[in-house]
């Protein structure tokens, strides 16, 4: 733990010190934002957020009916500039205390989960940016802990609450991270060097030896306000085997965003595709891939989303707790691919409010189909959940302290 702890207090170290110099030349602030503005170009943007919901998903492993309550997505964001020059970001995420067992989340996959959602790690991100401009070219080099230049946004900060199951697929994110960006005009490139091992609980920090074994590169066009296309590939060594003797993964991700002048309206289109490759026989052993949309329009201070989702799956042994696989996965013989399609339904109400505090309370039905792509595959659908056909009812209500911030997993200029 006291690796965990040093940084964590590292970084209340540096948000201190930055907050003397915003609040002492500040000449207003927005509490509604908990944005704080000073005349020399200083701000200092805080958002705190909690989600306690209940969710009953009708079956679950071992194909039994489970109703449970969980306080998901509790966080603290910070944004801070200083200048043109410098901007830093930060996440202290707590799910590490408040879901220990993670969240019940049908069709989701990742760091030893299945069938629920995993903890992030308490120390998000931690990402500190220096920024410059020649010309019409503007460039910045981001180091700390964080997102790769890979994918789309956290699902954190889209409309709907349920996680896809396409988050590892499309996002690749808590890694130590060294990335450049340029950005001119309409057009944004980004690389990325970090290491590619993926965290194993809450407190995981990356590890030292593997720093800089893998790499991401994403292209954005801007071609018009509101609107982005992006592709992105990445090269990831080992990352469910930390001493990096386990397979490589070869990554793609292409999305088109749009969001309108007011934010009233949103669309994500998306597709993605994971291989999963030996490099000591220099083959592709395994492949899966993602499509999906979704969208969300406000209505007289409602919000309705809708997502549709295709993404495949591996299906690995499990531990005696069926919500479990084996960390190092046995990554080599898998069991089957699983095809899952999803159809997600959300309404928020509008928010109750009292002073910076909001209150949206929400909805989410999820029909799920399974089917494996290969008939004579160990673990099937049917011989684990014994059923295709599944049914995810989530109610909620999303607590949040501030505004929200508008985006996750880029950095300094390559915010669009």
């Amino acid at each position: 733990m006291r690796p965990f702890w040093f940084t964590v207090l590292s970084l209340l170290c540096l948000l201190l010190c930055l907050a003397p110099r915003v609040f002492a030349q500040h000449e207003g602030h927005n509490m509604a934002g908990m944005r704080m503005d000073s005349t020399s170009g200083a701000t200092l943007h805080l958002m705190a957020q909690a989600i306690p919901l209940v969710t009953r998903a009708q079956p679950s492993a071992e194909g039994i009916t489970r109703t449970e309550g969980a306080l998901t997505q509790a966080m603290l964001m910070a944004r801070a500039t200083y200048g043109a020059h410098f901007s830093f970001d930060g996440t202290l995420n707590l799910e590490g205390l408040t879901m220990k067992k993670g969240e019940l989340n049908t069709g989701a996959l990742g760091e030893g989960y299945v069938d629920r959602r995993h903890p992030h790690t308490y120390l998000h991100e931690a990402v500190a940016s220096a920024l410059g401009a020649t010309g019409p070219l503007r460039y910045s080099l981001s180091v700390g802990r964080g997102f790769a230049a890979f994918g789309t946004d956290d699902p954190m900060m889209r409309p709907l609450v349920k996680y896809p199951i396409n988050h590892h697929l499309a996002q690749i994110l808590e890694r130590g991270v060294a990335t450049v960006a340029m950005r001119a005009g309409a057009f944004m490139g980004e690389v990325t060097s970090f290491n590619g091992d993926e965290p194993t609980g809450p407190s995981s920090l990356p590890t030292a030896s593997r720093l800089g074994d893998s790499w991401s590169a994403r292209g954005t066009w801007l071609p018009f306000a509101g609107a982005e296309v992006q592709g992105s590939v990445a090269r990831v060594k080992s990352p469910e085997e930390l001493s990096g003797a386990g397979l490589d993964q070869r990554k793609v991700d292409v999305s088109a965003r749009a969001v309108s002048g007011d934010n009233r309206r949103y669309v994500l289109l998306e597709w993605a595709r994971t291989r999963d490759r030996d490099r000591a026989r220099a083959q592709d052993v395994f492949s899966y891939q993602s499509a999906l949309a979704e969208g969300s329009v406000e209505l007289g201070g409602a919000k309705l989303a809708l997502r549709l989702e295709q993404t495949e799956r591996p299906e690995e042994d499990r531990t005696a707790d069926p919500f479990h696989t084996p960390l190092p996965a046995t990554d080599l013989s898998i069991n089957g691919i699983t095809r899952w399609r999803v159809v997600t339904m959300h309404v928020t109400a509008p928010p109750v409010t009292a002073s910076v505090f909001s209150g949206f309370p929400f909805v989410e039905v999820a029909h799920l189909g399974a089917s494996a792509t290969q008939p004579l595959a160990v673990f099937t659908p049917a011989r684990l959940y014994g059923t295709s056909q599944f049914w995810m009812f989530t109610a909620g209500l999303r607590l949040r302290l501030g505004a929200a911030h508008d985006r996750m997993g880029r950095y300094a200029v390559a915010v669009p």
